[in-house]
């Protein structure tokens, strides 16, 4: 079967490391999610052959939306077993695929969407996922860059949450009206235990950033884990990008489902 190999203009150039996932083995495709009055585009997948409900990972997307390479983490997801749902959270503010570069992405479209209407719609999205074949007693939720955040946040945010994995997202910032809390900030409010997984070559995410949210952390006697891979940079697991780091992307995909497993996925 041919792949779809459709990647957000501002995310170019691509590297010829793209990782494509088979879906012989899975069901996947475009849905919508009613949520806040409104209709928000999803990818999802899952296994074609499931026994009772599957336990759910949200995937919240990189600053580049739910692109090729966020649809393929939740075929990969659904080859693990589970029911992986990508939702389209800049659905009202815009498309990010009007746009051909980084800053003009962020400053036009990503900067617009508030928190709370994302935390908002990733609990509709967990509606939608128990009414559709998961198991709401077994969620979860993983992201990337823009996403990562995201998932620190929502592990302060929905107590229903199992387990979260945080890749590479921004601990600390400025305080904004869309924005005013960030991971640092939520430390104590963590409902799941959270793995965050680094880059130490991260340019845009300092090894101090990541130390201030450990103390954070310990601070708080949260239970949750920040790895930091010494080589890998900013979107190491990102396969379609010069910033792909097979070997720590491998680790970290590997710490991730054993990290489900542990946390997430007991009935």
């Amino acid at each position: 079967m041919t792949q779809k190999t459709h990647f957000a203009p501002a995310a170019a150039p691509h590297a010829a490391t793209i990782v494509s996932t088979s879906e012989e083995a899975i069901s996947a495709g475009e849905t919508s999610i009613p949520t806040q009055g409104e209709n928000m585009p999803a990818y999802h997948a899952r296994p074609k052959e499931a026994d009772g409900p599957l336990p759910i990972v949200i995937v919240v997307q990189e600053i580049f939306g739910v692109h090729e390479h966020i649809r393929d983490i939740c075929r990969r997801l659904a080859l693990e077993g589970y029911l992986a749902v990508a939702p389209e959270l800049y659905f009202r503010q815009g498309d990010p695929n009007d746009y051909s570069d980084i800053p003009t992405l962020f400053s036009n479209l990503v900067s617009k969407v508030p928190d709370a209407q994302v935390l908002a719609d990733l609990d509709h999205v967990a509606s939608w996922a128990a009414r559709n074949g998961g198991d709401p007693h077994r969620l979860l939720v993983t992201g990337f860059c823009w996403g990562g955040r995201i998932s620190w946040l929502y592990a302060a945010h929905n107590p229903q949450l199992k387990a979260a994995v945080a890749w590479y997202g921004k601990l600390v910032g400025e305080k904004t009206l869309n924005s005013p809390k960030h991971p640092v900030d939520i430390a104590t409010d963590l409902n799941a235990p959270v793995l965050g997984l680094y880059g130490g070559q991260d340019t845009g995410i300092t090894l101090e950033s990541v130390d201030t949210m450990r103390q954070a952390l310990r601070a708080a006697n949260a239970k949750a884990e920040i790895v930091v891979y010494p080589d890998a940079g900013h979107a190491f697991n990102a396969d379609y990008r010069p910033s792909y780091h097979e070997e720590s992307a491998k680790d970290g995909w590997q710490r991730m489902l054993a990290w489900f497993r542990q946390y997430g996925v007991k009935k």
